[in-house]
């Protein structure tokens, strides 16, 4: 299964100024971790293993403390108040309405490898072709830590076959 975006999405996303551009993953990251902190619950609520449970936790409590990284970085630069970007979230398409809906944790663990993977994909794009040192350093280290959610991910994947 394979979760579609657009190039349309993209292309919004990579033409974005660096204001935007941290608007846009800080507002992202706080809705991945909201996203696998529901995910957490509905694991519980339908009796899944508590391996699964503790890692869509802790993959929401990193999404947050990225959210919370790149919004420091924000307000050094630009304040407190982040500007509006009207582009779906890229990470968090299709896999929580998917979890609600079906029972069955495979599609669902599919559908997330596949979001981390475009986000670590998107992030190492973004630090090619960055020309501030700070924010490459960052992007770099998102992708990184997006590769370790994509590999948490494919463990539980590979436990449950």
């Amino acid at each position: 299964m394979v979760v579609y975006v657009s190039t349309e999405i993209l292309e919004k996303i990579m033409n974005l100024n660096e204001r935007e551009l941290l608007s846009y993953w800080i507002k992202g990251e706080y809705e991945e971790a909201e996203t696998y902190w529901k995910l957490t619950e509905r694991a519980k609520e339908l009796g899944l293993p508590e391996e699964v449970v503790s890692t869509f936790k802790r993959l929401g409590d990193e999404s947050k403390r990225h959210g919370d990284e790149l919004y420091k970085v924000y307000r050094e630069r630009y304040g407190d108040e982040l500007v509006e970007v009207n582009i779906p979230n890229v990470e968090s398409l299709n896999v929580l309405g998917k979890f609600w809906k079906v029972e069955d944790l495979e599609d669902v663990l599919k559908i997330a490898l596949e979001s981390e993977k475009l986000a670590e994909t998107i992030y190492r794009k973004l630090a090619e072709e960055c020309e501030d040192d700070e924010l490459k350093k960052m992007y770099l280290s998102l992708a990184n830590i997006e590769r370790g959610h994509y590999e948490a991910l494919l463990r539980l994947l590979d436990d449950k076959r």
